[in-house]
C-alpha cells in the first residue's frame, strides 16, 4: 500500500470514513486539519515544557495565572503571561490584515501559515534566557493559526485548543445516542479525532524537546511548511480555495 493511500485511509477513519462529505476547499480538508491540530499540540507543549510553563495556545490558562500572580504581588512574573495573551490577540489581527491584502500569487492562508512557520523557526534560535520573547512569538504564531483555519469539513473546529472541540464532540455523540442519526456520529468522531491529533502533537513535542531542547520547535515549523506546500499543490490541481 502506498504511503499516500495509507494516510488517506487514516484520515477517513478519524473523520468518520465515508460518512464525511468531501471538503469544499483545501483549507477545510481533514488532512490539513490533522497537521494543524498536531502542530497546535506541539506548540503548547513546547512553550510549557521548554519555555517556563507558559501556554502558547491556552490563553485561558495564561489569563488565570496572570490574575493569580497579580493577586500575589508577583508583577514581573505576571508580565510573562500578559505579553503572550497580547501577542495571541495581535496574531489574530495580523491574520485578518493578511486576508484583506489578498495576493495574486499566493492565497492569504498560504501566506499566513508561511509566516507562522518562519516565526517558529526564529523562536528556535532564542536560548532559555529569552523565554519571554520566545513565548511572545510562539503565541503570535498561534494567534495567526487560530484565525486562519477555523473550519474542517464545514464544521467550526479549532486546531490550537480543545475545549470547544470537546464540547461540540460530546454534544454530537450525545445526540447520536439519543436519536441514532449517523450525521451526529460523524461530527463527533471528527471533533474527537482532532483532539487526539492535538494530544499526539504534545507527545511528539515532548520527545523532541528531550533530544533538541529549544531547537525542537523547528519540527513544528517543518510541519507548517508542509501545510503551505499542500495548499499550493491542491490549488494548482483543483483551484478549490475560497
Amino acid at each position: 500500500m502506498k504511503l499516500r493511500e495509507l494516510f488517506i485511509r487514516m484520515t477517513h477513519f478519524i473523520g468518520g470514513g465515508c460518512l464525511m462529505r468531501k471538503a469544499l476547499q483545501v483549507s477545510e480538508s481533514l488532512e490539513l486539519g490533522i497537521l494543524l491540530a498536531f502542530s497546535g499540540g506541539f506548540m503548547d507543549a513546547y512553550s510549557y515544557i521548554e519555555r517556563g510553563k507558559v501556554f502558547a495556545n491556552a490563553q485561558t490558562g495564561n489569563m488565570l495565572l496572570l490574575g493569580i500572580h497579580i493577586a500575589e504581588g508577583h508583577y514581573q512574573l505576571a508580565l510573562c503571561y500578559f505579553f503572550p495573551v497580547f501577542a495571541f490577540a495581535f496574531g489574530i489581527a495580523l491574520a485578518e490584515l493578511v486576508r484583506t491584502k489578498q495576493s495574486d500569487v499566493l492565497h492569504w492562508r498560504q501566506i499566513s501559515v508561511f509566516m507562522e512557520a518562519i516565526i517558529l523557526l526564529i523562536v528556535s534560535f532564542f536560548p532559555n534566557e529569552y523565554n519571554l520573547l520566545a513565548n511572545i512569538l510562539t503565541s503570535l504564531a498561534c494567534g495567526i493559526q487560530v484565525e486562519t483555519f477555523r473550519k474542517i469539513h464545514g464544521q467550526g473546529i479549532a486546531t490550537t485548543m480543545c475545549i470547544g472541540n470537546l464540547r461540540s464532540g460530546t454534544e454530537n455523540m450525545y445526540l447520536y445516542f439519543q436519536y441514532g442519526d449517523l450525521s451526529y456520529l460523524k461530527k463527533g468522531l471528527l471533533y474527537y479525532g482532532i483532539i487526539l491529533c492535538f494530544v499526539l502533537g504534545a507527545v511528539f513535542s515532548n520527545a523532541c524537546i528531550k533530544q533538541f531542547h529549544t531547537k525542537a520547535i523547528i519540527g513544528c515549523s517543518l510541519i507548517l511548511l508542509c501545510v503551505c506546500l499542500i495548499m499550493f499543490y491542491d490549488r494548482e490541481k483543483k483551484n478549490n480555495f475560497s
